[in-house]
């Protein structure tokens, strides 16, 4: 039987579906992408902005015509209504139940064997309790590199989200089971592992923090590259500071920045100026050599008037970023920018975004430009058109030249980067 999990949002959301298709593939079901045809459609769910959930309907219209279909995640979770009259053979797992779905495939197994039908079997499935930190995935069929789970919900309640709604409070797993994990994932193999959660800097944040984890992860660990996959800025503090020195940790930072203006981080309840992001960034610079910096931008928040837009421009153009997600302002029901009375002309807001995405073409340009002749290493992703692509430590895109003869996905290769064919830049492997 032929098993598809789709995945919309966040790296988080990615490690758990990731969790849900091994639990499947150590059952016997065979996983598939998309496009392949699946006997039963598991579609894990994000509620970060309006466009993200329109997706979700639409995926899920899509392949509830064709099989059974489970829907999960934050979605499921805050508007469970807007999605039961989307098919018929579906069936709706809100978030706070989701972890139980590590149980469905073992189930579904049994069911079969008594000869329910596949819709039958999901129907009868309750699970038993289960924890946000059971995804423990000993295998990745959607991806190349491990991914880790370490941390989920957030305690801060910044005025546009409404994840902390869904997630919850701000959770950490224990620091001795994350050792254990990473260490049984670099014992399989892996050659780099991506920490994620919901706000990862989050991470113990009244004891030792991330910091204090990676600390004793690092020194625990052999030669795997760890890559973090974001950093909220109020949280990066200087013991996290110094362990982003070890070579292990990755030349890659992801900072949601949202607004490069104070009056509009302090109305979006943000927890940093942007002198303290300055300076973090900064910092990040001199830690590594011409790191891969990423922001989160969004344009039309509440207030962001011509004056406090030019601010951001100004501010993402002078730090000289690597690459800018622009959002549009999307107001998510049960947050205070909801109802906000200052909101700014989605044409205006839309305008915005296309000023930033411009901008962030001409960043990412600038950056990749630089990289010509650097020497690095890369993990090798996937091969097509008889050719091997994949992604580098500072997280630029590779078609490898020269690739051996043995490579396969999930394989590290050093080499230097060469110029650029389309979005991806050329990595001449085999030069160290």
């Amino acid at each position: 039987m032929r098993v598809c999990v789709y995945t919309l949002g966040c790296r988080l959301n990615q490690c758990e579906s990731e969790a849900l298709a091994d639990s499947f593939a150590q059952e016997g079901f065979e996983i598939v992408g998309e496009n392949d045809g699946a006997d039963l459609y598991i579609v894990n769910t994000c509620t970060v902005t309006s466009k993200a959930e329109q997706k979700a309907r639409r995926m899920i219209r899509r392949f509830a015509q064709s099989a059974p279909t489970l829907v999960t995640g934050c979605y499921a979770q805050v508007n469970r209504e807007e999605l039961e009259d989307l098919g018929k053979d579906m069936l709706i797992v809100p978030l706070d139940r989701k972890a139980r779905l590590l149980q469905l495939a073992a189930h579904l197994r049994t069911a079969m064997e008594s000869s329910l039908s596949l819709f039958d079997g999901m129907k009868s499935f309750t699970g038993e309790d289960a924890t946000v930190f059971d995804y423990d995935a000993a295998a990745f069929s959607y991806h190349s590199r491990a991914y880790l789970k370490i941390q989920d919900g957030c305690d801060n309640s910044c005025a546009y989200c409404r994840v902390h709604v869904a997630r919850g409070k701000a959770q950490s797993l224990d620091r001795a089971i994350v050792i254990k994990r990473a260490k049984a994932l670099e014992a399989a193999g892996f050659n780099e592992i991506m920490l994620t959660g919901v706000n990862l800097t989050m991470y113990d944040h009244r004891n030792e923090g991330l910091g204090g984890l990676l600390e004793a992860l690092l020194g625990e660990l052999g030669d795997i590259r760890i890559r973090l996959s974001s950093m909220e800025p109020d949280h990066i503090d200087e013991r996290l500071l110094r362990v982003l020195e070890d070579s292990r940790m990755q030349p890659h930072f992801h900072i949601p920045v949202q607004s490069g203006s104070d009056p509009v981080l302090r109305r979006a309840d943000r927890k940093y100026t942007i002198a303290e992001l300055t300076s973090i960034l900064n910092r990040l610079k001199a830690i590594k050599d011409d790191p891969f910096l990423a922001a989160d931008v969004i344009t039309g928040l509440p207030s962001e008037g011509e004056r406090e837009f030019e601010e951001t421009y100004a501010f993402l153009k002078g730090m000289g970023f690597s690459a800018l997600h622009v959002f549009p302002f999307s107001p998510r029901p049960g947050t205070p920018f909801f109802k906000a009375k200052d909101r700014v002309p989605e044409s205006i807001r839309d305008e915005r975004a296309k000023i930033l995405r411009t901008l962030s073409t001409e960043l990412n340009d600038a950056y990749l430009r630089r990289q010509e002749g650097k020497k690095g290493e890369a993990i090798v992703l996937d091969r097509k058109g008889g050719s091997w692509y994949g992604v580098t430590g500072n997280y630029v895109d590779v078609r490898v030249v020269n690739a051996p003869l043995f490579a396969k996905r999930g394989m590290l290769l050093g080499g230097v980067f060469g110029g650029r064919s389309d979005r991806f830049m050329e990595f001449i492997s085999g030069h160290q």
